[in-house]
Parts: C-alpha cells; structure tokens; sequence
C-alpha cells in the first residue's frame, strides 16, 4: 500500500493544488490534486508533508493540525492543513523533470467557491482545515 501525505493550504479564500493535464490512453485528461507524496523510509507522516511541499513547490511549510485521512485499497493518503512560512509556489522537484505536453504540472491557487465544481479527492478535508477540525493521534 502506498502512504502519502497531502498539505491543505489556505490562503486569502483559495486553497493551494497541484494542477495536472496528463495523456492516458489517448485522451487528455485534466484534474486538480492536493499537493503533496509519498513517504520514504524511516520518514514521519510531518516530514514527508514538509519534505514534499518542499519538493514540489519550492515552499517551506508549517503544519497547522493533522486533519485525517482516506485509504483505499492501494492507498492511504493522510491530510495535514499547513502554511507556507517562506516561499512562493513554483513547481521543482521530480515534477519538474517529468514535465512535458502530455504530463504537465502547475501550482495554482483555486477559489474555495470553485472547490465543489472539481474533482478532488480529499476535498472532505478542506473544511475541516477551515473550522481547525484537527485530530490529536498521526497514525501510520
């Protein structure tokens, strides 16, 4: 099973995503992702998050509270809401040079209004950063 951890950043009403256009079997298909990756070994839930923010959008981040997770029968993806303590969103990291016309990455900040007209997994989170829903135990 792959664990990742994902960042809900909020800022100014909009909430920061990883934007993806990508070719799959010949169609073009284009979603939003919350930010964030897969955990390495001998690495904490926290220090993924910070590690990949870190990565992928050039950010350092502060985590506010763990918010939970969701899992699935591959995955297990846990969500903490953070800041961004130094920085602006600009893509690096492995996304960076993997990038092409038909695998393309962009961070972008949404309007929290538009979050319910995408399709988002996790999106059950973003409120619960809003109202600071935070659960006390990170579990593996």
């Amino acid at each position: 099973m792959r664990i990742s951890s994902r960042a809900i950043i909020i800022n100014d009403k909009k909430i920061l995503l990883m934007f993806r256009r990508k070719m799959k079997e010949g169609k073009l298909k284009e979603y939003f992702v919350i930010p964030g990756g897969g955990l390495e070994d001998g690495e904490t839930l926290e220090e993924n998050v910070v590690r990949e923010l870190r990565e992928e959008m050039n950010v350092d981040v502060k985590i506010l509270g763990y918010l939970g997770f969701k899992q699935d029968e591959n995955n297990k993806q846990h969500y903490f809401h953070c800041e961004i303590v130094n920085g602006e969103p600009h893509l690096g990291g492995e996304e960076l040079e993997r990038m092409t016309k038909e695998n393309y990455y962009e961070p972008i900040y949404v309007d929290l209004k538009n979050i319910k007209h995408i399709d988002l997994i996790g999106a059950e989170f973003i409120k619960k950063a809003i109202t600071k829903d935070y659960i006390n135990n990170v579990k593996n």
